[in-house]
């Protein structure tokens, strides 16, 4: 991480009030396939991850049981509740939280995070990932800042000096690691795309290939 949580809290605060008004077309494409594809079940809880102003958590809430937002930023969760009382949706939670210390341990079916994770250095993607993934979900949607091919600065939504953006091949690698399959890449521009990272049933209820093959073995 280039710059310390506080620096980036304090920044996103001073945003928060703007921040909704500020976002490129890239970013709004971004945020609405994250949404297309996370597609909460009616008794699905969601946790979103820098959630920001709500945009995803707002979005998925009437089709979810319970969503969790957690964010860094007191500003930009002050305006996701605000957003949230004056559309009357009352299944909604905001918090503190990063990617690798969500303060959250309950049940989650679906993770979603937009524009968030590439304040991350690669090694501490990889950490989130893993934290992520011990939450057992049985899906994880990504919307970030992402290389898909070399990486330019003179593009728009990569700015070294705060941001550390990864390959895609590097996320595809971390998920991966971490017990999920890639079922989805959506590319919205060379540097922004969408991951959707998923576990089989099997790896979903704590079951590994090699326990699935004993038990079909075992059957007399």
């Amino acid at each position: 991480m280039k710059k310390s949580l506080e620096d980036h809290a304090a920044r996103f605060d001073e945003l928060a009030g703007e921040y909704d008004d500020s976002n490129s077309d890239e970013y709004r494409a971004c945020a609405n396939l994250v949404i297309e594809h996370a597609a909460p079940e009616a008794d699905d809880i969601v946790l979103d991850l820098g959630t920001g102003t709500g945009a995803i958590a707002l979005a998925l809430a009437p089709g979810a049981k319970r969503v969790v937002g957690r964010d860094i930023s007191e500003g930009m969760m002050t305006e996701a509740e605000a957003k949230a009382e004056s559309e009357g949706l009352e299944n909604l939670e905001f918090g503190r939280g990063t990617f690798r210390e969500p303060d959250y341990d309950d049940d989650v079916d679906v993770v979603t995070s937009n524009f968030a994770l590439h304040h991350l250095s690669d090694t501490e993607k990889r950490e989130a990932i893993d934290v992520i993934a011990a939450l057992e979900p049985r899906k994880f949607v990504l919307g970030d800042v992402m290389f898909f091919g070399e990486p330019d600065p003179e593009e728009p939504f990569y700015s070294p000096e705060v941001d550390d953006p990864a390959t895609v091949g590097t996320l595809a690698d971390a998920f991966t690691d971490a017990g999920f399959s890639l079922t989805a890449v959506e590319r919205v521009h060379d540097q922004v795309g969408v991951l959707v990272a998923e576990r089989t049933p099997a790896e979903a209820d704590g079951v590994t290939g090699d326990d699935a093959d004993d038990e079909t073995n075992t059957g007399e």
